[in-house]
């Protein structure tokens, strides 16, 4: 099976790719450098000239809540340009098969938790990432209009919870909650430090899934294409505080500090759990226990130059 794999450079794609099963697959996995998708043209000679069996879209812009608060705009507008440019090109292309990674941010602030996949446009959005929100609800919609008009077509998407791991962003102004309380704790460590910060009272509750269990997914999606709801969220269905996460880089690092925390700085939703359901009757779970990725990940980490 040729799978054209968007945002190869990316979190996503590289965990995906560097996954055991991508071997089973002839993977199209060009740069940015390589193909522009914001291009509409280019994009649609590519894909005439590749013919995929199928795409799967993971490109796109992405930061932490800081990166989100500093430019909506720009979240909005990338996202939404990659999007929609990549499906119509799909389907002008007679492209049948289409992957489409989302975010959980697509549902409503006050959802009721576990989140199910009905919950889209049932409500606001959280205000600190509606930007990107927005753009990823719209290609949820652009799949299924698609899918629904064109019979030939079938496009899915896949709604993930929050993501960690391997070739992450670590970096305080665009990392997620995860790589930038390791690369905090690692340098109160590295420093001597005896107190790290933490936005808000600590109790907001995430679920942060290992990325390369998502690549298996997106693998295994491939495989069993036909079987894969419409929509599916995929996460751990169960979820922990911000100072459980705290805690457990303290732990796999070696932190013996203390804990502030920080009431002046937004925290987002309080809580924000999908609901697994779906998921779990198609016969896929996550295997990876948090402080075993976080291990991982740090390893990824030290790897790195700082």
């Amino acid at each position: 099976m040729k799978v054209l794999m968007t945002g190869s450079s990316g979190m996503v794609g590289r965990n995906t790719i560097a996954h055991k099963k991508a071997r089973q697959f002839e993977i199209i996995a060009p740069s940015r450098q390589e193909l522009d998708l914001t291009n509409f043209g280019l994009l649609n000679d590519f894909l005439l000239e590749t013919k995929p069996d199928i795409i799967v879209h993971a490109a796109g812009k992405v930061g932490g809540i800081k990166a989100n608060i500093a430019d909506p705009y720009g979240f909005l507008l990338e996202n939404l340009t990659l999007g929609l440019n990549i499906l119509k090109a799909a389907k002008e292309c007679g492209i049948g098969r289409l992957l489409n990674l989302a975010s959980s941010c697509v549902y409503p602030r006050n959802a009721k938790n576990p989140i199910e996949e009905t919950a889209i446009l049932a409500g606001s959005l959280e205000p600190t990432n509606e930007g990107y929100a927005l753009s990823k609800i719209m290609a949820i919609r652009f799949c299924a209009y698609i899918s629904d008009q064109f019979r030939e077509l079938n496009y899915k998407s896949i709604v993930p919870c929050n993501l960690y791991g391997p070739f992450d962003r670590f970096d305080q102004n665009n990392a997620h909650l995860v790589p930038a309380i390791i690369n905090k704790i690692h340098d109160a460590v590295v420093s001597g430090n005896k107190t790290v910060k933490i936005w808000g009272d600590g109790f907001a509750r995430r679920e942060f899934m290992f990325a390369p269990d998502l690549g298996g997914l997106i693998w295994e999606a491939c495989e069993r294409f036909d079987s894969l709801p419409p929509i599916m969220n995929a996460g751990l269905g169960y979820d922990y505080t911000i100072k459980e996460y705290y805690e457990a880089v303290g732990s796999v690092i070696g932190f013996k500090g203390d804990f502030e925390f920080d009431l002046s700085q937004p925290v987002g939703m309080r809580q924000k759990l999908i609901c697994t359901k779906k998921m779990t009757e198609w016969g896929w779970s996550p295997t990876t226990e948090l402080k075993h990725g976080i291990a991982q990940t740090y390893e990824y980490y030290k790897g790195l130059e700082h």
